[in-house]
């Protein structure tokens, strides 16, 4: 989690040399500075900060303010704002807005001892002992800790990630068990997307302080982040057990049960959740992905409604609804998406989820230039909270066509595990992978579970802690593995998948990325069917343009990104094709919906199994359903989709040219 320190900048030092005039007490000079370098960067957090601190210094609060307004409507989730705003109220004598404004503070950032400090003053004066005490013993907690692990947390609360990193980092080398810098560094960990690291070190945390409650709430948030959902059931109920009425915990437990398909329990905990707390938005979301994922779409929609209700700004909440895919927006529900996704408070992740909502609300209406600048406004604001790099899955193609030749698999025949339960079904997501599924999953003798993450979590510790620069241990350590670790490791994915299986005789494994472990997947289980899901190269790249994934896919959000994937995706399974020949069964979406029969028997044939007819009814098995596709894959085979990406087609340009002779004339 380390980087480079840049050189400050000419305004960075700037900054510094005002926080110094107001640490001497030159509140005069520190405002004439602030002032003067705002006219060049008028919307620079520090500096607006800044300002309204020296405007209350000089006895001006009602400036200050001011100061204060213009700063939310820039940064409106920096909590220091709301702690100087509380500084102004008691100022004016208002302790009523004092305490809101306090409060609002350390609900974003809980490292604030001024704000404690104020909030229990201000508590006990309004005849409120509890509250009062509450806040004393923040105050008290805030008071044990080093100043340092204060600053960092501060720093952390306020987005200053980096910054706070290197705080910590500097403290924990002389103290390397302190279980409050560890548990930090694994949520800055966590806020960075490096999960095995923050795994690692609240995994380190716990076996120094098993008590250490908080600690083991974020192990339990990042195990499902990780998609290890039993782990991460087991560690919520142990902090029921230790206080069964807090929030924080029931929702974790729900959030697994949901994980691992346990959806009425799931759907109780959140239900009563809701009871005590109608006005949380993010608890309507998480009972309407149950519904939607159990096939109960009228029930999916009123929970969606409710949640943009519970918080018209949500952008989940219409995005969620634009997912169901069949869900018709209204004009006053599409009015309303305009004026959040316009308002400038609005956060990056609402933006974009309403920018994606927008992009199918008016794809539906037949606006298809309007339709794909807003599709290409969320692609682009989301691809800069995203860290992809193509040239990393490029060069692991690379290193897998060169070394996982037909020579290498012969030479380890024989090795691996014997069973023939797996059937992966892998390609590019939008490809049609979710329909395949349906149709297997609807002979008696197989199981659909869903995208499970077995294969990619055995990559990553095949992989192992690389450091910065070294070249990647995967593929090349496949080599270095002997039979019997083979035949063990597809053991292991057999026993740690089975708590999503019910008993049948095979089962089914839809994550798509898995192509680009068909190698592995060979060599640990031989026997395992494998199908390729796949779609048409302009509605393949432009159906996934068009998706917002809830995680992953990162190649997603830009055209020439998509394409490079999907050239590097062709790529690699030609290799499989020369490599493995009949192993892998492919289907083409276009084929399968002109002929649906006859591409049931074949995948059908291809899997061992006997002809049934339900498999040709798909639509009407009932089953849970995780993916986008869910409300598509209820209903009967429809044609119309197979074109969508036509009516885009004067702004595809560029994404037929990237994707050169893989794209249809």
């Amino acid at each position: 989690m380390q980087h480079a320190a840049d050189p400050p900048s000419t305004v960075e030092a700037e900054v510094l040399r005002i926080r110094l005039l107001l640490q001497r007490g030159d509140n005069q000079g520190a405002l004439h500075a602030g002032r003067a370098l705002l006219a060049q960067v008028p919307q620079n957090r520090d500096v607006l900060y800044m300002i309204a601190v020296a405007e209350r210094y000089l006895h001006a609060p009602g400036q200050a303010l001011t100061t204060l307004a213009r700063l939310e409507a820039a940064h409106p989730s920096y909590s220091r704002l709301y702690q100087e705003r509380g500084h102004c109220h008691v100022a004016l004598g208002d302790p009523a807005a004092a305490l809101q404004a306090y409060l609002r503070a350390v609900n974003i950032n809980p490292s604030l001892p001024a704000s404690w400090h104020a909030l229990k003053v201000l508590f006990g004066a309004a005849g409120r002992p509890a509250e009062a005490a509450d806040a004393a013993g923040h105050v008290s907690k805030l008071a044990s800790l080093d100043p340092a692990i204060v600053t960092a947390s501060s720093m952390f609360a306020d987005g200053e990630i980096h910054a706070a990193e290197d705080v910590v980092r500097a403290f924990l080398k002389d103290h390397p068990t302190d279980v409050e810098a560890m548990r930090l560094l694994a949520r800055i960990g966590i806020k960075l997307d490096i999960l095995d690291d923050a795994e690692f070190l609240l995994d380190s945390v716990l076996a120094l302080a098993p008590g250490y409650h908080l600690a083991r709430y974020d192990h339990a948030r990042v195990l499902l982040q990780r998609h290890q959902n039993a782990r991460a059931l087991a560690q919520a109920r142990i902090l029921l057990d230790a206080d069964p009425a807090n929030r924080d915990y029931r929702a974790v437990y729900a959030a697994a049960c949901l994980a691992l398909s346990e959806y009425d329990e799931a759907l109780r905990v959140y239900r009563a959740l809701l009871q005590e707390r109608p006005d949380v938005p993010e608890l309507h979301l998480s009972v309407g992905h149950a519904l939607k994922t159990l096939g109960r779409q009228q029930e999916a929609v009123a929970a969606y409604r409710a949640a943009a209700a519970a918080s018209p700004g949500f952008g989940d909440a219409y995005w969620s609804l634009a997912n169901l895919k069949t869900f018709r927006f209204g004009h006053d529900e599409i009015g309303r998406m305009r004026a959040e996704e316009a308002a400038p408070g609005t956060s990056a992740p609402d933006r974009y989820h309403l920018c994606f909502a927008l992009g199918k609300a008016l794809e539906d209406c037949g606006a298809f230039e309007e339709s794909f600048a807003c599709y290409a406004r969320g692609n682009a604001l989301k691809k800069d909270e995203v860290k992809y790099r193509p040239d990393i899955v490029e060069r692991n193609v690379r290193q897998q066509t060169a070394m996982l030749t037909q020579a290498f698999f012969a030479g380890r025949t024989g090795a691996g595990c014997d069973s023939a339960e797996p059937i992966f079904v892998v390609g590019l997501p939008r490809a049609g992978s979710t329909l395949i599924e349906q149709i297997l999953a609807s002979h008696s003798q197989v199981e659909g579970t869903m995208e499970l993450a077995d294969i990619p979590r055995m990559v990553a510790r095949l992989q192992g802690r690389a450091h910065t620069g070294a070249a990647p241990r995967y593929p090349a350590v496949l080599a270095e593995l002997p039979a019997a670790r083979l035949r063990q490791l597809g053991e292991a994915y057999l026993a740690d998948t089975r708590i999503y299986r019910s008993g049948r005789a095979m089962f089914i494994d839809k994550n798509p990325n898995n192509f680009r472990h068909i190698g592995l997947i060979h060599l640990i289980l031989p026997r395992a069917r494998i199908i390729d899901a796949r779609r048409e190269a302009m509605a393949c790249c432009f159906g996934n343009f068009k998706q917002l994934f809830a995680a992953g896919q990162e190649f997603t959000y830009d055209l020439r990104d998509i394409a490079r994937y999907y050239a590097a995706y062709v790529t690699l399974m030609a290799h499989w094709d020369r490599v493995l020949p009949g192993r892998i069964l492919r289907v083409q979406h276009e084929d399968l919906v002109e002929g649906l029969e006859a591409n049931v028997r074949r995948m059908l044939d291809f899997c061992g199994l006997a002809f049934e007819p339900q498999c040709l009814e798909f639509h009407k098995t009932a089953r849970s359903v995780r993916t986008a596709s869910s409300e598509q894959v209820r209903r009967p085979l429809y044609r119309e989709g197979l074109q969508q990406w036509r009516n885009y087609e004067p702004w595809l340009g560029e994404l037929r040219h990237a994707l050169a002779d893989l794209a249809v004339p």
